[in-house]
């Protein structure tokens, strides 16, 4: 690969990085103010799920050959759902260690 194409990459990477950095959703983008604990987590699990979802199908659609599909795309999608799972299963960890810590406390 030449280093035009190596500068090119670069390019397109860092504008993807900038339109997904504008186009990011949180957990407080998608739930109402005010709403219970319950329902933020729900909605946190749905959007990770969802981007799991999308990711799954780019790459499926590049392994059959779509000529919409680019290498690009499938794997800064596949990133990012890795990327929220990951901080869900953190997220995760840190509830169970709260819940430990609260029922092993002394009444």
């Amino acid at each position: 690969m030449s280093v035009q194409g190596i500068d090119n990459l670069l390019g397109e990477l860092k504008a993807m990085s900038a339109k997904a950095a504008s186009q990011g959703t949180s957990a407080a983008d998608v739930v109402p103010e005010g709403a219970d604990f319950a329902s933020v987590l729900k909605a946190s699990l749905d959007q990770v799920s969802q981007m799991q979802s999308e990711s799954q199908a780019k790459q499926q659609a590049f392994e059959m050959g779509d000529p919409n599909a680019n290498l690009q795309d499938v794997m800064v999608s596949l990133q990012k759902a890795s990327l929220s799972f990951q901080t869900m299963v953190q997220v995760r960890n840190k509830l169970v260690s709260a819940y430990q810590e609260v029922m092993n406390m002394q009444v």
